[in-house]
């Protein structure tokens, strides 16, 4: 396994991670379907002790998957090793009976919550899950003080920005000054890592890292979907309805990735590979963090971990997805 340095922390996490979304099943805030179709915990245990035997230390959790659900679950499984762990967990999405999510006293109810949740005396890595502060950013300078106040407590390490637009990274970052963003990156859409965008400018400046969640798309760049059976959600699951797993959609994605099976293979781990070590050859991504239901999707995932892209073949998967 290779790693890199978290920004300027001193601290090296695993170039492929894994990320917990899919831990906490199915779920809803405010009736507002968040969650992914329900996991076998004994699945999720043997595949997150294979990723530790593979050198994966980090794993990104937030109070919102399954309300709290993947917390308690990854604490279960991890047991007396999570101390040997970075453990990544986010606020932001669970707004509980606060006015605002992102009132002061939320931040710091939900911290102690996943600090009881993760059984754990500190997270070292805390993200604000979007960047909507309220109208004109109203909570922001608020939720900066009360963020950095539970890092001179002791209660969190270091400090993470995950948002969707560069607008917000723009405005928040000089004022937060995070050690890592966070938002997707896949090579069908990498805007924040691009050069010369605005994300980009700040990640070079403030010396972060990016942490990249949905590198295979959700599955799509793994040829995992037919155009002519669209896949079905239940109810509960984010992705019901999503234009993402639309027969257009899939119809449009699936010559390109037929291109990636000529070029680099056409196993689930040669598009796995071509997928994550992609977004690894940008020098700001400090992990790639893709989602996992089994033991068998870890061992996909982690095939790619000794592989990088030649220039050449990063230049030919920017090319195929270049339209």
């Amino acid at each position: 396994m290779n790693f890199r340095e978290l920004g300027k922390t001193g601290v090296n996490i695993s170039e492929i991670s894994l990320g917990c979304w899919t831990m906490g099943g199915l779920n809803w805030v405010n009736g507002v379907p968040n969650g992914w179709a329900n996991v076998d915990e004994k699945e999720i245990s043997n595949a997150i002790n294979y990723a530790i035997d593979m050198g994966v230390n980090h794993f990104d959790n937030a109070d919102v998957y399954g309300n709290g659900r993947a917390e308690r679950m990854l604490a279960r499984i991890l047991g007396n090793k999570t101390n040997d762990m970075i453990i990544a967990t986010k606020i932001g999405w669970f707004p509980g009976t606060a006015e605002y999510v992102y009132h002061p006293t939320h931040i710091r109810h939900q911290c102690e919550q996943s600090l009881i949740n993760l059984k754990r005396d500190y997270i070292d890595l805390y993200y604000f899950h979007h960047g909507d502060f309220g109208e004109n950013y109203k909570y922001l300078d608020a939720a900066i003080e009360e963020m950095y106040k539970l890092k001179a407590e002791g209660k969190i390490r270091f400090i993470g920005q995950s948002a969707y637009k560069h607008e917000d990274f723009v405005h928040i970052v000089p004022k937060l000054k995070p050690d890592a963003l966070q938002s997707w990156a896949h090579a069908m859409d990498y805007k924040f890592i691009a050069d010369e965008t605005p994300t980009r400018k700040l990640l070079d400046e403030y010396k972060m890292s990016f942490i990249a969640f949905s590198p295979l798309a959700q599955g799509l760049l793994l040829d995992k979907y037919n155009k002519e059976n669209p896949p079905q959600f239940e109810p509960g699951d984010f992705r019901l309805n999503s234009p993402k797993f639309a027969k257009d959609n899939l119809g449009a994605i699936e010559p390109k990735v037929n291109e990636i099976k000529k070029h680099f293979g056409s196993s689930v781990e040669d598009l796995a590979r071509a997928a994550q070590q992609f977004l690894l050859k940008f020098d700001v991504v400090g992990a790639v963090i893709p989602g996992f239901r089994n033991l068998n999707q870890v061992k996909v995932n982690l095939a790619a971990i000794d592989k990088p892209l030649t220039d050449d073949e990063f230049n030919l998967v920017k090319k195929i997805f270049s339209n």
